[in-house]
């Protein structure tokens, strides 16, 4: 393990136990909002893969209804989201709940993103190495590009990043993290779009 690793997980602790308290009132804020503007559970929790593969439960703030069609299955995320959603997502506010995901060991500040556990039986075996390091909120390829870059292009930067990990390499992600926070870059369109599937992507090029 690299001396830096164990650094990494401390400052992560601290810093999470830190915006915990200072974001407290804004994450009350978007709890109460997200309440009001549409029925459902509070958060969003879903099973990703962390390091070495191992599954976790993620955590978000919902920003989708669960509204459905006649046949009782849900309409497309594009005709769920709410606006409340779409202001916390242009805000990464959505993300806030992933600190208790930093706190519990499961993810890190900066990392590559969690992706679904689907996803894993179509990395090769060279894409698996993103696993070898703590998932984290962002990362080098959401400073990137985010969902404006390919899916290959996306495993190259965390496979980058694996290969090259450092105390400044994770600062100038944090600080270009923030500007695109601030600038609202790295997102398809105002309405937030997810990109496209990786499972349905490789299924049709296999």
């Amino acid at each position: 393990m690299k001396p830096y690793l164990l650094i990494k997980r401390m400052l992560d602790c601290f810093f999470a136990c830190l915006l915990l308290i200072i974001a407290s009132p804004i994450m009350f804020a978007a709890s109460i909002a997200i309440m009001v503007s549409s029925k459902g559970p509070l958060l969003f929790r879903q099973k990703r893969p962390g390091i070495n593969g191992e599954i976790f439960t993620v955590f978000k703030f919902r920003t989708m209804s669960l509204d459905r069609d006649s046949n009782g299955d849900l309409l497309p995320d594009i005709e769920r989201m709410t606006r409340v959603g779409s202001f916390l997502r242009k805000t990464s506010i959505d993300e806030l709940p992933q600190l208790f995901n930093i706190i519990r060991g499961e993810m890190s500040f900066i990392g590559p993103r969690p992706l679904l556990v689907e996803y894993l039986e179509y990395y090769s075996k060279e894409e698996l190495r993103r696993h070898d390091v703590i998932p984290g909120i962002s990362g080098w390829a959401q400073v990137n590009g985010r969902n404006s870059i390919s899916w290959d292009e996306k495993f190259k930067l965390d496979l980058w990043y694996v290969d090259h990990i450092s105390f400044l390499l994770d600062l100038k992600i944090v600080i270009k993290t923030m500007l695109n926070v601030i600038r609202k870059t790295g997102i398809n369109n105002s309405e937030v779009i997810t990109m496209s599937s990786l499972s349905s992507l490789r299924k049709h090029n296999s």
